[in-house]
Order: structure tokens, then C-alpha cells, then sequence
């Protein structure tokens, strides 16, 4: 085989970073907030969405400040 570099060469060197990115899990969701009686539109990271599943939206997005 061919010469080149190895991963770990790869994953230093031609990243500014010095290591392999990770991006946030992003999900798009309409939620529904029965004390408001509308649905909003929210970007939501996986884990965002598992706590508003477990504490519920409202509570959930008074606390962040978006309602």
C-alpha cells in the first residue's frame, strides 16, 4: 500500500481544533403548551427535549425565559 497518514495524524492535523468535532443533537419540535393553549416552534437539543418531557413544557420554557 500507498504511503499517507495514519487516523490519528488526520484527526490532528487537518482539524484547527486538534480533535474530532461533536455537534449538538439538534431536533426541530412543535410543542404544546396547554396553559398558553398554542404550540411552539422550538430547536431543541435530544437532552432539552428529554427534560421537557420529564418536567413538562411550560415549567421547562418559563425557566430558559422563553415564554
Amino acid at each position: 500500500m500507498g504511503g499517507g497518514y495514519s487516523n490519528r495524524t488526520r484527526a490532528t492535523q487537518f482539524n484547527p481544533t486538534g480533535m474530532v468535532r461533536k455537534y449538538v443533537n439538534f431536533q426541530k419540535k412543535r410543542v404544546y403548551v396547554p396553559e398558553l393553549k398554542k404550540t411552539v416552534t422550538l430547536t431543541l437539543s435530544a437532552r432539552a427535549w428529554k427534560t421537557i418531557a420529564k418536567h413538562g413544557a411550560h415549567s421547562v420554557l418559563k425557566k430558559a425565559g422563553i415564554i
